[in-house]
């Protein structure tokens, strides 16, 4: 499974890639987020963090999902990537990364990759794993700091 979801954004890398950067922030900015634990810190660019969000059904009533990740930041970059170590997802890579459009605004993008060996269809995999839960939960997480970042610049 190779799927990513993208937005343009008129604001400077630099304010998105630091309100995704700083995920122990998410649940207080993020409706859907549940918890964010930082396990380890291995340096000041890489951190072990364990998350909790919601993939929401109807308005607030959602199937709560958790995973371990270790995140490493690019603040030079800017990009921020993500390898699930745990949880139903682990093996799963993410890449967030911040381009530069001609038109003034920034392209957001967030991709997951994820090759399980479940004796699953890979077809399936996408379509429940990838645009059900992952792009769901993604989709509004990359919205709200898209507006948050906006609304300060």
């Amino acid at each position: 499974m190779d799927t990513a979801i993208e937005r343009e954004v008129r604001a400077a890398a630099q304010t998105v890639y630091q309100f995704a950067a700083r995920v122990e922030n998410w649940p207080s900015i993020l409706p859907h987020y549940r918890w964010v634990h930082v396990l380890e810190v291995s340096s000041a660019d890489r951190r072990t963090v364990a998350m909790a969000a919601r993939r929401d059904v109807v308005g607030r009533v959602g199937i709560p999902v958790r995973w371990v990740a270790v995140q490493t930041l690019y603040p030079n970059e800017p990009r921020i990537e993500f390898v699930h170590i745990g949880g139903i997802t682990r093996g799963m890579h993410v890449a967030w990364t911040f381009d530069n459009l001609p038109n003034g605004r920034l392209l957001v993008r967030i991709r997951h990759v994820f090759e399980p060996r479940w004796p699953v269809p890979p077809g399936l995999v996408r379509l429940i794993v990838g645009d059900y839960f992952v792009n769901g939960v993604a989709r509004r997480t990359l919205r709200r700091i898209c507006e948050l970042a906006e609304g300060q610049s």
